[in-house]
């Protein structure tokens, strides 16, 4: 991934997604930003203890580094399989009108200016884009996602609501819990024994090689996906990890599309 620092603020974009013109993304680390321990300090999430008025400065610190025309979007995620289309020819033009509540583990949109955001503490994200359509997605991946094949549905939602190609989308895997770190003692009543595979002797599975399956099963290119390979808890400095710290944060992986 390839750093970036605007206003102070430290963020990381795919080369994958970069060579896109017209698609805006960065996925932000847990620096500089107001929450104090054990949030500290670029906290986005309001699922924990955090001062919700902290939280806000620290949304809008994030979204002054997005080149887009409208606040940034969110979902309630619940670690489900539902996918939300928020399609152009359904949302108001005034963009002072965002379609909230939004509860779900992906969003896609062709909405110019309309920065759709996960966030995250070891689950990943997955930026997906189709140059083709203009069409972007962003999905929230945990290991309950993965097993219930969340990208894959996103990728067929793309397909019946926009009119995607699989082999036009581009994908991009933020970081994550890594394989060094993702061990599940109780992996034989929590994870399907289909996915048994991808374990290694240490009761540790990788889902960065699920994801990666998943999409290339929906048809996506190889070429055409990035992982970040970076692990989360290997990495608790920059990013917010709840198996490191249970306690935490969440930081932000957002995908905009940028207005003609």
């Amino acid at each position: 991934m390839i750093a970036h620092i605007k206003n102070g603020i430290l963020f990381f974009a795919f080369p994958l997604l970069s060579q896109f013109p017209r698609v805006s993304h960065a996925i932000f680390t847990r620096q500089v930003g107001h929450s104090q321990p054990p949030y500290d300090s670029l906290n986005i999430g309001f699922n924990e203890k955090d001062d919700p008025d902290t939280i806000e400065s620290n949304r809008s610190l994030v979204a002054g580094c997005i080149d887009a025309g409208r606040p940034l979007v969110y979902a309630q995620q619940v670690h489900g399989s539902n996918v939300v289309s928020l399609k152009r020819a359904d949302v108001s033009t005034d963009h002072t009108k965002i379609p909230e509540p939004i509860t779900g583990d992906a969003m896609i949109t062709d909405i110019d200016g309309m920065p759709i955001t996960i966030q995250l503490a070891d689950c990943q994200a997955i930026l997906m884009y189709d140059p083709v359509n203009s069409v972007i997605a962003n999905v929230h991946s945990g290991w309950r996602g993965s097993i219930q094949n969340i990208v894959g549905k996103t990728i067929q939602r793309m397909q019946s609501d926009f009119s995607c190609r699989p082999s036009d989308i581009h994908a991009a895997v933020s970081p994550s819990l890594g394989p060094c770190c993702s061990e599940f003692k109780n992996y034989q009543t929590e994870i399907p024994e289909k996915f048994w595979h991808y374990r290694d002797n240490r009761n540790c599975f990788n889902f960065w090689e699920v994801t990666r399956d998943q999409l290339t099963e929906a048809g996506v290119l190889s070429e055409h996906i990035e992982l970040s390979g970076l692990c989360t808890k290997c990495n608790g400095h920059l990013f917010y990890s709840y198996r490191k710290n249970k306690e935490t944060g969440r930081f932000a992986a957002i995908i905009s599309l940028i207005n003609d």
